[in-house]
């Protein structure tokens, strides 16, 4: 949101904890509840791209979860999500990547991860599309001046 001319040093960028550049979102079929939602607003709130596998689509809030005699839980599905669009578009069906990219078994044994190699490419690619600007500090100003 803006820099800090340093007295000494180089000069800072604030907000001094944020990610700068594009932002890229693994997903994959593990993901359900929350790790529907995540990429769901990730998506919806423009941020960047998704790369993997279709989430598994368990975007449901639940319940209290009764305990069992076995120490088990039952529990109920309490809400649902649906979207300002008016669509039900997650549940039962989860959420689809901008990249699909599975998980070769001969290359994860080989030490390789598809997913986060095409990520770090696509975020590369949008890098070189959309390279960070690059600002000029002003002069300082002269409160001196005579009047």
């Amino acid at each position: 949101m803006g820099y800090f001319a340093a007295r000494d040093g180089a000069d800072y960028i604030t907000p001094v904890g944020s990610i700068y550049g594009p932002k890229v979102m693994i997903i994959n079929e593990y993901a359900g509840s929350g790790g529907d939602m995540m990429p769901w607003l990730f998506r919806a709130a423009g941020i960047g791209p998704l790369v993997g596998t279709r989430t598994w689509g368990g975007l449901v809030g639940m319940a209290g979860a009764a305990e069992l005699m076995d120490g088990g839980m039952a529990g109920a599905p309490q809400s649902g999500f649906w979207n300002p669009n008016g669509t039900w578009d997650v549940e039962n069906h989860g959420v689809d990547p901008d990249f699909e990219v599975g998980m070769d078994p001969a290359a994860v044994k080989a030490g390789q991860d598809p997913q986060l190699e095409k990520a770090v490419q696509v975020a590369l690619d949008l890098l070189a599309k959309n390279p960070p600007p690059k600002h000029k500090k002003p002069a300082y100003p002269n409160y001196h001046q005579k009047l």
